[in-house]
């Protein structure tokens, strides 16, 4: 949720920037100031974190100086703004702000911003005056494109070559696809113009939220302020549920494009709204008058899309196939709730085949450990859990006669506690799951109460560096009980444990106002007394890394928890594997040696790791060319004809796109924005499409497993 409504306003920001002349000033900005209920909510907030946080942080001035820092990095993280002399002139606020919000003042936040949102304005229109002129591309002259460490521009005749250098990237990336210059311009032109006018569409509740997200992380990485609308998106995550129309909407220029239609959601089942379609105005009921959205922020956009079951909202809407001054479709639509089936457990079933034994391996992707909290604290019966939908994949993956099964927590970021802890019982049986430790050093044990699991064979957990909390709660219960086999990398390392806040019963307002507060309150440990904080969980046989070679772990926070470690707690180990890891290493080793596609993963994760952490790129066309057709060769080489299958995957999907254009019209009468969005579209269809290597060998591992117990329990 961190930045989530500045990232929405500069989604498409791109790195386009500068020019080395001065061109016109941008029009005068509107000043925003704190609205009279943020300075107190802030003073409670603080209340809150000081005396019930985990670690009790109190506002002093070391506080004061980390809260400093991590806002100019929320608003500046790459140094493309803010000048040398501007932090100057911030140097005395950098010790002030504790007591500025102890004294309810927030005009130090207002202020910085201010200054801000003028550079943003400032770097926009010097883009759009640079695309008058023209750039050499034989010229052997590159830019960093990752200045986070770097220092901030001493000038502004600095920070225009560094925006002039940017902005010659943004077109020299579109040449390199092969679009013209005069097209170049006007496109490059619109993405600015857009940029500069999303600037003067900031209020007051986004600096406040910018500046409370960077309080929080400054108290821990994973405390979080939630104003009303991240509450609202907060819930709809973990109930994987909202009462709308079902069309996901991205914004592009001044347009909300639909992106997908939810399967089965009044949008898709209306068969009058396809993917591409812009939307142009939206009305209430089935006479209300209607609103023109065009170059509305996103948030607003969605109040009014969204509203209570059964109401009515009718969308007007340009077809993704026509021009700006095209014929717009009106389509009226009866809200209902709308579940998100990508996001909830799904199942699959491998065969694999050991000479002429065939072996199925039952899947269970988990993309989160969801809760319907609400439904759940009103009694009702049939709330939604990860836990129960896992329970019924688990039932009819056993009538498939499963030979083994997998659950593949590959980016499952965590979610409910109590979801971690019930989803272990279903293979543990009753026993303690989790420990957690709170600020007062008492230790609290968290069990299943499963009379028996519902699977007891062989077991593997699929885990990456992005799986973190609750999946690393689960993988470490497997793991120490003995009950199943741990694969893939080493998982995120966050061990910390977090409470919601709803401060506006704190403040016994009468309607919703302060939104909630997500704190750290605790940390959990392994029922073996180690804490997966930092460490995460280490597999028991390790797959590369499929991701960047960036370090994307708990690890790299500047003020994550120590790891540590307790008494362990009193469980019963349900097995031991131990002496079957060797075996299976081997096979697994001797198996990917003369696996293609393996091998084609690791070749390219080499080439990563030969290319370095290095940001910086060439603007000449001719090096950049070559390097292009250099990693086109190479992708080609590793992919061979699964490169040829995904090539046809992206064309049929184009097709399937294009069949819905109106008649008549044709791919080159697209704009240019409008055909980079069916690339995108094509290229997620290609990744979703792809073989999944690792969790193919996952599977070819618990097969092994299966053999190697020969039908005996682990």
């Amino acid at each position: 949720m961190k930045n989530n409504l500045f990232l929405i306003l500069f989604a498409f920001a791109m790195t386009a920037q500068g020019s080395t002349v001065d061109g016109p000033a941008p029009p005068a900005l509107t000043a925003l100031a704190p609205a009279g209920r943020e300075a107190p909510l802030a003073k409670l907030v603080a209340q809150i974190l000081a005396r019930y946080d985990y670690q009790s942080t109190k506002l002093d001035n070391a506080m004061s100086a980390k809260i400093f820092d991590h806002y100019l990095t929320a608003l500046d993280p790459q140094k493309l703004y803010f000048l040398e002399t501007d932090m100057a002139s911030f140097a005395n606020a950098r010790n002030t702000l504790g007591q500025a919000i102890d004294q309810e003042d927030l005009g130090i936040p207002f202020d910085i911003f201010r200054v801000f949102q003028n550079r943003i304005a400032e770097r926009y229109t010097f883009s759009s005056e640079l695309l008058k002129s023209s750039f050499d591309f034989e010229l052997d002259e590159s830019y960093e494109d990752d200045r986070d460490k770097g220092p901030w521009a001493k000038s502004e005749v600095e920070l225009h070559d560094l925006w002039r250098k940017l902005v010659k990237n943004d077109w020299l990336e579109l040449r390199l696809a092969g679009e013209k210059d005069n097209r170049i311009r006007d496109l490059l032109s619109k993405r600015y113009s857009d940029m500069l006018a999303r600037t003067y569409k900031f209020r007051s509740e986004d600096v406040f939220q910018l500046f409370m997200d960077a309080y929080a992380t400054a108290v821990e990485p994973h405390t979080d302020y939630l104003g009303l609308k991240a509450v609202e998106e907060f819930d709809i995550e973990m109930k994987l549920s909202l009462v709308g129309v079902g069309a996901m909407f991205e914004q592009r220029g001044e347009y909300l494009t639909i992106r997908e239609l939810a399967p089965g959601s009044p949008a898709a089942m209306s068969n009058k709204l396809n993917i591409g379609d812009r939307l142009v105005g939206v009305g209430q009921g089935p006479h209300g008058p209607i609103v023109n959205v065009i170059g509305w922020r996103f948030d607003d956009v969605g109040t009014l899309v969204r509203g209570a079951k059964g109401s009515t909202v009718r969308l007007i809407v340009l077809p993704g196939n026509a021009g700006p001054n095209g014929k717009t479709r009106h389509v009226t639509l009866v809200r209902n709730t709308v579940s998100f089936g990508e996001d909830e457990a799904r199942k699959s079933v491998i065969q694999v085949s050991e000479g002429k034994i065939i072996r199925n391996v039952g899947v269970i992707t988990l993309p989160a450990f969801y809760q319907d909290f609400d439904a759940r604290s009103k009694g009702e019966q049939n709330f939604k859990s990860a836990t129960r939908d896992v329970a019924r994949l688990l039932t009819e993956l056993k009538e498939n006669k499963v030979d083994a099964v997998i659950i593949d927590l590959r980016g499952n970021g965590g979610g409910s506690l109590d979801e971690a802890v019930g989803l272990a019982g279903l293979f543990i049986g009753a026993g303690p799951v989790v420990q957690e430790r709170d600020s007062e050093g008492e230790v609290h044990l968290s069990s299943a109460d499963d009379t028996a699991a519902a699977w007891s064979g062989p077991l593997g957990v699929l885990i990456n560096r992005r799986s973190a909390s609750a999946s690393e709660i689960f993988a470490a219960a497997i793991q120490d009980y003995g009950r199943g086999i741990v694969l893939g990398e080493t998982s995120f390392g966050k061990g910390t444990v977090q409470t919601i806040v709803n401060l506006d019963q704190l403040a016994h307002n009468e309607k919703p106002e302060f939104g909630e507060l997500k704190m750290t309150i605790a940390q959990f440990f392994r029922v073996n007394g180690s804490s997966t904080q930092l460490h995460g969980v280490t597999p028991d046989i390790d797959f590369p890394s499929a991701l960047e070679s960036v370090e994307f772990r708990e690890s790299n926070f500047d003020n994550a928890l120590p790891w540590t470690k307790i008494k362990p707690a009193e469980y019963a180990p349900q097995g031991n594997l131990t002496a079957l890891l060797p075996m299976l290493q081997s096979r697994h080793a001797a198996r990917i040696a003369k696996t293609p596609d393996f091998q084609s993963l690791l070749e390219e994760i080499s080439k990563r790791k030969l290319q370095g952490d290095g940001h910086v790129i060439s603007l000449n066309e001719s090096i950049r060319r070559k390097e292009r057709d250099m990693q086109k060769a190479k992708l080609d080489s590793f992919e061979g004809d699964a490169l040829e299958q995904s090539k046809s995957a992206d064309t049929a999907e184009k097709e399937k796109i294009a069949a819905s254009k109106m008649p008549g019209q044709q791919e080159s009468d697209l704009q240019v924005d409008e055909r980079m969005f069916l690339d995108e579209l094509a290229e997620e269809k290609k990744q979703k499409d792809a073989k999944d290597v690792l969790l193919i060998e996952s599977a070819h591992i618990l097969s092994d497993e299966v053999e190697l117990l020969g039908g005996k329990s682990q």
